[in-house]
């Protein structure tokens, strides 16, 4: 498991679930006794606009849980590719749906991982989990927590009245994870 801090920008449409990845990779930390700050952004812009969600998980006390400069971002659409590529520390990752950008911007010091979440989720069934399949990448990518801690937090996260997408959830996140 990668020890380092994460500070994670998680940013696209408002409805794409980035407040609830973001959620899911807090618990994740939580659930392994980390440091974790997990701030969404609401306002005008979360119907249709660029929503944003932001995560540090540390083994140290978390200083602020604003993150001006990611060394994950997670973007989901062209506005949050856009606004966010240039805050991405040297040396960070980025993890593009790109279904829904299409004019990616290109950085020779940063990690770039373009994966067609949009319509992976669409193609397996799961229309409305790109963004679990962008944290199954992520984990890939980064193993930020133990694999079974990551099941347990979508468990945890997925309401009890909506039981029924767990399992949907769990598909989506070993979909990300084989990428």
């Amino acid at each position: 498991m990668a020890q380092r801090e994460l500070s994670i920008v998680l940013s696209g449409f408002g409805g794409q679930g980035l407040l609830f990845a973001g959620k899911v990779i807090a618990q994740a930390g939580l659930l392994e006794d980390r440091h974790v700050s997990w701030l969404p952004s609401y306002g005008p812009e979360m119907r249709g606009g660029t929503a944003s969600c932001s995560v540090v998980l540390s083994d140290e006390p978390v200083g602020s849980p604003l993150v001006t400069a990611p060394n994950v971002l997670i973007a989901m659409n062209q506005p949050s590719i856009d606004k966010f590529i240039g805050e991405v520390e040297s040396g960070g990752l980025v993890l593009a749906d790109s279904s829904m950008i299409q004019d990616m911007p290109s950085r020779d010091d940063v990690t770039i991982h373009t994966v067609p979440a949009t319509n992976l989720a669409y193609e397996n069934g799961f229309k409305t989990l790109a963004n679990i399949i962008l944290t199954g990448k992520l984990f890939a990518e980064t193993e930020f927590c133990e694999k079974q801690t990551l099941l347990d937090a979508v468990a945890k996260c997925v309401p009890p009245k909506k039981q029924e997408l767990l399992e949907p959830n769990l598909k989506a996140l070993e979909l990300g994870m084989s990428l």
